[in-house]
């Protein structure tokens, strides 16, 4: 399996190229230079498998065996910046350097990344929302020496890997919606999912492309650059970013559009190029007509208020006894919404992306009582460490001076161990 840029100028690399990576070298995004198609009798047969058994066989069309074998490819995803440091916390040959959006994430989130004191894990403090977090870090990925020479990578949905584990839930949901398989024709299932940067939409586009029959719903808060792209074709930004209850959600650059209209765009590299370099220049962009019909037949899309993700986290609980974050709510307020129309559909699936837990100053503002698990409590009393970026502060310098001193530390130690 190769992957190419989704601008073309960039040469194809295998998986572990895609791993190791930000952005391709030309400013564009990692995709499968081919997609497989699934067959019935393969949809059928995995059917049967648990989650962790689904996310292998999709990891295994993905990754050449010789890279990682099979029996290795058991993981999942998470929320991105603890996810990613518990999984390398005390690694000996990996430093991970996390920016999160102070002030722009919840407490309890901010407390799970900077209650980790371990040598290998560095968080940083960022006077700014997640697009102004991203620009930096897009700084240092398009100096491709620099990349090579500190053996960096990054592990949010700009790595192609983050969007190749999140196929494994539109999957899963098909499965345990779709009213069965036996059918000569398989039966459509809605999935309703919310997104800021766009990355689980993107991984239900690919998964549509390799036959899933899924329609798509994306539900995105008043930061509404996604709902407009597909209502209207008007990709291009407001004047500023909006904060909301479903804060990891408030995003104006969601960057993995890219690989959607690539995908769509018959992975036309030259299309997409252009296209990504006048939002660029000009952070406008309307879609032609063209692409902008065939976004609009694979997804459908609806932008909602605070008020309406507390009032679906209260009528949630009131029916079900069910908490919702309020990043969830933004998908099953579509549901209620079109239940109440008694609007007809396929069987639908909202895809919930994290635990109300983390958010119970959204559950405070819903009127409802937070249930904070014990390990979640013993974090507002342990010590905490993060490094404050400013603004006015150079950021992308802040960070090349910090990964330059890493590289260093661990070539000291070497000179060491070999003395």
């Amino acid at each position: 399996m190769w992957y190419v840029s989704t601008r073309g100028m960039a040469p194809r690399v295998n998986f572990e190229g895609a791993l190791f990576s930000g952005y391709a070298p030309d400013g564009g995004l990692y995709m499968p230079e081919e997609l497989p198609l699934l067959d019935r009798e393969t949809l059928h047969r995995w059917s049967t498998l648990s989650y962790p058994g689904l996310v292998k066989e999709l990891c295994a069309l993905f990754i050449g065996s010789e890279l990682i074998p099979r029996d290795d490819l058991d993981g999942t995803s998470g929320d991105t910046g603890s996810a990613a440091i518990q999984s390398v916390q005390g690694a000996k040959n990996m430093d991970i350097i996390v920016l999160l959006p102070k002030g722009h994430c919840s407490k309890i989130q901010e407390l799970q990344m900077t209650t980790v004191l371990t040598d290998n894990v560095h968080v940083f403090g960022v006077e700014g929302n997640s697009d102004e977090l991203d620009e930096p870090i897009k700084a240092v990925f398009a100096d491709v020496p620099f990349v090579r020479k500190h053996n960096l990578m990054s592990l949010n949905s700009i790595n192609w890997c983050r969007v190749l584990v999140q196929m494994a839930h539109h999957f899963f949901a098909y499965f345990r919606c779709a009213a069965s398989l036996d059918s000569h024709v398989l039966p459509p299932v809605e999935v309703v999912v919310p997104t800021g940067a766009g990355g689980n939409l993107a991984a239900g586009c690919i998964a549509q492309k390799m036959g899933l029959p899924i329609h798509l719903v994306v539900v995105v808060n008043c930061n509404d650059i996604i709902h407009r792209t597909v209502q209207q074709g008007d990709f291009s930004l407001s004047e500023a970013v909006k904060p909301t209850l479903a804060s990891a959600m408030d995003i104006q650059v969601p960057y993995n559009m890219e690989r959607i209209f690539w995908l769509l765009s018959d992975s036309n590299s030259q299309v997409t190029r252009t296209l990504m370099e006048q939002f660029e220049r000009t952070q406008r962009l309307h879609l032609s007509k063209e692409l902008h019909g065939k976004l609009s037949e694979a997804v459908t899309s609806e932008s909602v208020s605070d008020k309406t993700i507390t009032q679906t986290m209260g009528r949630c609980w009131a029916e079900n006894r069910y908490l919702l974050c309020p990043h969830s709510a933004v998908a099953v307020s579509y549901h209620y919404q079109q239940t109440d129309r008694q609007r007809p559909s396929a069987p639908r699936c909202c895809l919930a992306p994290a635990s109300a837990a983390k958010f119970p100053e959204a559950v405070l503002a819903a009127g409802l009582t937070p249930e904070t698990p014990a390990e979640i409590l013993a974090l507002q009393h342990m010590e905490t460490r993060c490094t404050p970026m400013r603004r006015g502060e150079d950021w992308t310098l802040m960070l090349r001076d910090t990964i330059e001193g890493l590289s260093q530390r661990w070539r000291d130690l070497a000179t060491h161990a070999v003395a």
